[in-house]
Parts: structure tokens; sequence; C-alpha cells
């Protein structure tokens, strides 16, 4: 649609016509009993040419008469199905303008018509032309050096619009007069693949708005939820496998957090595969900081469903525990924590000695955060009491981390480790003093051996500077 046509089609500044009226004589009728929609030249994006309807200005849906009022809302919705070209934020400013107030009139019409019905079926095809032309756009490519973390975010330009259009939508999403069986053959599989993919987008404010209305398709449109774990699976594949770089890792995640919630006992097999595919896996990339906070809830939710899922877990966290970050070690930490909480005994049973060299490792840790959040476990009252730390496993554990204790608590430069080491030493001894006085003669044996092979090996290395020293002689 060329600039001078759509000048005419929004300007508000020229000399007001003759005020149009929407005549079902002009209109363009399908076949059988749909209502008549007037006919006017849809936006680049509907893909349709109908015949156009001269026109200045469209008057306000509240003055006019309320048997052709969803002519006229049709009407509206194709005008606003045409996109502008944002990146240039000099043109065509004032057509930009009409359609901005011509969405926040749809919006208010919506919000402040009670009791009268205006998500019909009928509209239906005109609602979601003028979505689908607004939202379902591709988005820019991410420069190769940006940060999530560091960099300010790019702002999407085409907001005032979009904005809008993702409110008019909500708005008809949540709507108890859209009945789902008949509103799915609009909002279809492929309309939520697109809105998934949007997901990626740098701007918080869309990923907000896309988190809202997601949610609210999931609750609503039943034969939508398979198709809809799966897309976020397989957006979570690409994330973790392949590119690394995602901004809406973490609004998913949210949504996955409710749902999850509201999953039946027993968990079906497609739902632990998910979690074993695709959830255990988002500890590896690099960026875990950035919806940690997300993922662990989603954790949670699984082993609080099932306990049975914490060995899994568990395993994965083992096996992706992020060695080379120490800010990353104390977020797992907390994670493995709340974990700990929930784990009953015989899930213990199948990974405990794996579980307690992963403690004696974080123990070890050259840096002091880890170690500092690794003793702050003994402060969990349950774990102590009935967890994995407790008197129970004693017997198990202490002999794994007592060397790793007794250093931090002797040497360490920090007062705060040291501290912490020494009190849970005291812990054990007063659990089970025998385990804790084996532990002790073995640390010495082992202490009294480790001098003496020292001893040998320097003996050794004098006599071979000996010997080189007599052969250059």
């Amino acid at each position: 649609m060329s600039s001078a046509r759509m000048v005419n089609l929004f300007s508000t500044g020229a000399k007001k016509k003759k005020e149009v009226t929407v005549d079902d004589s002009q209109a363009t009728r399908p076949q059988g009993n749909t209502p008549a929609v007037p006919a006017v030249r849809k936006g680049v994006s509907s893909g349709k040419q109908v015949t156009p309807k001269e026109m200045d200005e469209l008057p306000q849906l509240r003055d006019y008469p309320a048997a052709k009022r969803e002519a006229l809302f049709d009407q509206k919705l194709e005008l606003c199905s045409y996109v502008f070209n944002f990146e240039d934020a000099t043109s065509m400013k004032k057509e930009k303008e009409v359609k901005r107030q011509t969405l926040l009139e749809l919006v208010d019409y919506v919000n402040t018509s009670a009791g009268q019905k205006i998500f019909t079926e009928p509209s239906m095809p005109a609602i979601m032309n003028c979505v689908r032309a607004n939202i379902c756009r591709s988005l820019p490519p991410q420069t190769e050096d940006y940060d999530p973390e560091e960099d300010e975010p790019v702002l999407e330009p085409s907001w005032p619009h979009l904005q809008v259009v993702y409110e008019f939508f909500l708005r008809f999403v949540v709507s108890s007069e859209v009945n789902a069986k008949v509103a799915k053959k609009y909002v279809d599989a492929n309309f939520c693949y697109r809105l998934i993919e949007l997901f990626d987008s740098e701007d918080p404010r869309e990923r907000d708005y896309l988190k809202t209305i997601l949610h609210r398709i999931y609750g609503k449109f039943m034969s939508h939820r398979s198709f809809i774990r799966k897309t976020i699976s397989n957006v979570f594949y690409r994330f973790v496998y392949e590119t690394e770089r995602h901004n809406g890792v973490g609004e998913l995640l949210e949504i996955l957090g409710s749902i999850i919630n509201g999953f039946a006992i027993p968990l079906k097999r497609e739902h632990l595969q998910f979690l074993q595919c695709a959830l255990i896996p988002l500890h590896i990339p690099k960026c875990v900081t950035l919806y940690h906070q997300q993922l662990s809830y989603c954790v949670i939710q699984f082993v609080e469903k099932d306990p049975d899922t914490a060995v899994p877990i568990l395993n994965g966290l083992i096996r992706y525990w992020p060695w080379s970050s120490s800010a990353k070690q104390v977020l797992v930490m907390n994670e493995l924590e709340e974990i700990l909480e929930l784990l009953g005994h015989e899930p213990l049973l199948l990974v405990r000695n794996a579980l307690f060299e992963l403690i004696r490792k974080c123990l070890s840790s050259e840096h002091f955060q880890v170690t500092e959040r690794t003793l702050f476990l003994w402060n969990n009252d349950q774990l102590i009491n009935h967890g994995c730390l407790s008197k129970q496993h004693a017997p198990t554990l202490l002999p794994i981390i007592y060397t790793a204790l007794v250093e931090k608590s002797e040497k360490h430069w920090n007062a705060t480790v040291e501290g912490l080491a020494t009190n849970v030493l005291k812990v054990y001894q007063d659990f089970d003093m025998k385990t804790y006085n084996a532990c002790k003669e073995r640390a010495e044996e082992d202490a009294a051996m480790k001098i003496e092979i020292e001893a040998t090996t320097q003996a050794r290395w004098e006599q071979i500077h000996a010997l080189a020293s007599k052969m250059q002689a």
C-alpha cells in the first residue's frame, strides 16, 4: 500500500468529510449466514486485496448505531492490520498516531462494553488477522557480542502499537464469551508456535505480555497443551545444545512452573522425559544465573509432586556441577539444599556416595564462598535431624569429609569458614564419637605416611643429586 493511500486512510488532520456510514448493501457478503464485513483495503500483512472504501476518518464506536457497530469494529481491526515501518521515526507520524488511537479505542471499547457481545465468531478472523499482522514478525538478529548480563536490551521500536495489540489480544483470550472450541480454529497450533518464537525478543516488556498470554492460552485451549509443552522443550534443546542464547528462557520457565504444579499424579512418561531431557540440562549453559531462580522452582515442583524424581535430578546436578564458576556453584548449592530437604531415605541411598563426594569437593574448594555455602548446610535442622547429614549417615559421610573439615578448621584464612568447620566437627563428635575417633586416627596415620613418603622422596632426590655431581666431577 502506498504512503499516499495510507495518508487518505489514516489522516485526521485533513478537512473532515461527511461521516462514512457502514451500509450492508455496500459490504462484501460471503456465502452462508456469516454477517457482512465492510470492504476496506487490508494492511500489507493481511495478504488480501479487496475493494477499497474511501474514508478519511472512521466514526467512534460509541457514537455509532449498535446494530452496525460490529461491522465498524471489524473495519477498524482491518485498518489496524497495516504495519508501519518504525525504523524511520520521522515517517508517517500522523498515520502512526491515528492507528495507535484506533487501537486504544478498541481496547477501551472491549473494557467498557459490559453485557454486549464483542468477540463473536464472525469477528474472530478480523481479530486474528490484526493480531498476526502486528505481532507475528521476524525478530532482528542479535549482535554477536551481546551480553544479556551486562548490555542493555534493544527495545522494540514499534512498541507504541505493539503494546496495545497485546493488551487487546489478552482481553480476547481471557474473555468468557470466547469459546475455546470455536476460537481454536483461529488461535491454532501455528499461531502458538509463532508466539513461543517471539519469546526471544530482547524487549522485556514484550516477553512479559507473551508470558501472560501464553499462560492464558494454555489454560483455555486444552487441545494445544501438549503442543505448547513440546514446542517449549524444543526451544530449550536448541538453547542448550546449539545457541546458548535465548532471551525468554526465564519467562518460559515461569509458565512451566505453573504448568508443573497442575500435573496429575502419577506423572506421565512425557513429563518425566521433559524433566530428564529439557529441564535438568538447563543447568549446563554459562548464563544459567539469568534464569536459575525459575529453573530451581520448576525442579522443586517435580520433587514435591513425585519424590522419586529427586534421584535423576540429583544425578543431573552432580553431572553438570559448574566447577569452573564459584558464583554458579553457590546458586546450585541453594537448589541442592531444597532438594535434600525433600529427599526420602530410600532415594538418598541411591545417590548417597556420589552426593557425599560432591560435598567433599565443595568443602575442599579454593574459593571461600563455595566452602562457606557448603558448610551452611549444617545449619539446616531438617538435614541435621532427619536428612543426609543426620547421625544415621555419619558413619558413611564423616570418613569422606573429615580431612576437608580439619583443613578448613585449622588452616583457613577466613574466620567464618574456620568457625563453621570447627562447629561441624563438634556436631559429629556428639553424634558418633566412635566414628569420629576412627576418622581422626586414620587421618593421623595418613599424615604420618605422607611425611614418610615425602622424606623418602627427598632422600632419593638427594641421592640423584649427589650421583649427578659425582659424574660431573
